[in-house]
């Protein structure tokens, strides 16, 4: 049965007064989202940057910018990028370049990537400040962390074991200096992991048989002045000028993609924070280098 509004009940100028009321409430309540209206921004990509260093700058831009909220996953920069090509994603993090294959995928798609470059992800090879070594070659590094050498003689040291500090195998250094130092061979048997960079200096600098690594920035990181130094690989000293000018071989250039056509107001805002003075010193603090 077909049910219609008789006039029985409501007169015609109450049927209209009606009418005018629900189009105020409507409106006010368009009016009350719109006021509420937050901003999502999607990243996805490189463990590198979504370890620790994602994290935090997203909490340092939302104490200015408390209605953007972030979506973040972080599964490689493969991930990321592809992401990206599906329009899963704002932004796709990465510790390298877009590959040719990736660059000729996203121009099938009509894609047109959008590359800033946000710093620079660099490993320290420590040992103990008493250990006489203060070189080792690209291979020697591998070989010592992959536990084919285990004696420190047989890379100019003394005649007593080496031991292995690094970070845990959830972490994305592990995996990250893995890849730079140890052409993504498995670690050797029996080392010792940390949550941290701090845990390691500290370790190290107690255990003369050591050896690990850490971020460049080390004493404001590690809060250790002594106890421990960084050994040259391939006769380059870490440090940030020579990563800088891409000298220093156990380091990565850090990068947000965007798609240039679809490019979101609060990504590009997230972005420009990043590269903003106060974005490039929470870099710093988290033991990254600024961009030069």
């Amino acid at each position: 049965m077909k049910t219609t509004l008789r006039n029985e009940r409501f007169g015609p100028k109450q049927t209209g007064l009606l009418r005018r009321l629900s189009l105020i409430l409507l409106g006010g309540v368009i009016v009350g989202c719109g006021a509420g209206k937050t901003e999502k921004v999607v990243i996805r990509g490189s463990n590198t940057v979504g370890e620790e260093l994602a994290p935090r700058l997203v909490v340092e831009y939302q104490k200015e910018h408390p209605t953007v909220t972030f979506d973040l996953e972080f599964k490689g920069t493969s991930y990321g990028l592809g992401a990206l090509m599906v329009d899963r994603c704002d932004i796709a993090a990465a510790s390298r370049m877009a590959t040719t294959n990736e660059l000729v995928l996203a121009q099938s798609r009509g894609v047109e990537l959008n590359d800033y470059i946000i710093g620079d992800y660099s490993v320290a090879v420590i040992v103990n400040a008493g250990n006489p070594v203060a070189n080792l070659t690209l291979d020697q590094v591998r070989d010592i962390f992959t536990g084919a050498v285990q004696n420190w003689k047989e890379v100019g040291g003394p005649d007593t074991p080496i031991h292995l500090y690094i970070r845990d195998p959830v972490s994305g250094t592990h995996l990250g200096f893995q890849e730079l130092a140890m052409e993504k061979k498995p670690y050797a048997l029996g080392l010792k992991t940390f949550t941290n960079y701090t845990e390691i200096v500290q370790t190290v600098s107690q255990d003369a048989n050591g050896i690990g690594y850490s971020s460049i920035d080390l004493s404001p990181k590690a809060g250790v002045k002594a106890g421990f130094k960084a050994v040259s690989v391939g006769g380059v000293a870490p440090a940030v000028l020579a990563v800088n000018k891409g000298q220093y071989p156990y380091s990565r250039v850090l990068r947000l993609y965007t798609n240039k056509t679809k490019e979101a107001s609060a990504a590009r805002d997230f972005i420009k924070f990043v590269e903003s003075p106060r974005g490039q010193e929470v870099l710093t603090q988290m033991g990254f280098s600024p961009r030069p």
